[in-house]
């Protein structure tokens, strides 16, 4: 059968790509090699799900690590205030928080994992889970569609990789768009993490005494070897696992 566009990933972005490119009257096609949609974004933020910042632009930029201002084109075209219209337009309300982030007022990521699946489905999106990608077809510097790995083959004009990084690989965040993207013709730079999980060995952690605990509020600072801070940074620390905290 032959889409419009194949969207591989259905986490939030391959979500929100389904949706708006099937506004658009296109056929699409949502793949996911897991059993189940939105599985990253149902842990995020503590299992609240903070959607997006109400702070201005300006401001967001300068918190992006490195140089950010090559982020204002694509802000500029759906930014903050887009994404708050986005999920508040789906019947989701929002509210804001400390340093301006936007939770659901239900503070369960639940809520918009289910607001979002629940439009892909009205919208008409065929999903199709368990059906991981093997490899996107090109031909003649072109995309012609996938490949799953079972060997079956799907045609499309337009291919979206949302299949993430490789921060949470129990999730299926585990680098495959990077082959494909590279594939195609992008130029793949130099990988490092950023907002991943803190692990510990720590007795206390393995412990699971504080699992499922959030701090609100609190400075987390990372100190050389000569005991001088590095770097400190502000927010919420939930503890997640044995071995895991976020910050």
């Amino acid at each position: 059968m032959k889409y419009d566009v194949i969207v591989i990933g259905g986490g939030s972005a391959g979500l929100m790509a389904s949706i708006a490119a099937s506004r658009q009257g296109a056929k699409v096609l949502l793949l996911d090699k897991g059993d189940k949609l939105g599985r990253k974004l149902g842990i995020s933020g503590g299992g609240r799900c903070n959607v997006t910042n109400n702070k201005d632009m300006d401001e967001l930029i300068q918190h992006i690590p490195g140089n950010g201002r090559f982020l204002y084109s694509a802000l500029t075209q759906f930014g903050n205030k887009h994404i708050i219209e986005f999920f508040e337009n789906l019947g989701i309300r929002l509210k804001e928080e400390d340093n301006g982030r936007m939770f659901p007022v239900s503070d369960k990521a639940k809520t918009v994992v289910d607001a979002l699946i629940g439009q892909v489905r009205k919208q008409g999106v065929e999903i199709r889970t368990n059906s991981p990608v093997k490899r996107v077809l090109f031909q003649d510097g072109s995309v012609q569609g996938v490949q799953l790995h079972s060997g079956e083959k799907m045609d499309s004009r337009a291919v979206i990789i949302a299949s993430g990084g490789c921060s949470v690989p129990h999730t299926g965040s585990t680098g495959d768009g990077y082959a494909w993207a590279e594939a195609g013709g992008h130029t793949i730079t130099q990988l490092f993490p950023t907002e991943v999980p803190l692990t510990s060995k720590e007795a206390w952690i393995r412990s699971r005494e504080l699992q499922g605990l959030s701090l609100r509020d609190v400075t987390l600072s990372v100190w050389n070897a000569k005991g001088k801070a590095v770097i400190s940074h502000r927010g919420d620390m939930p503890f997640e696992s044995p071995t895991c905290i976020s910050a």
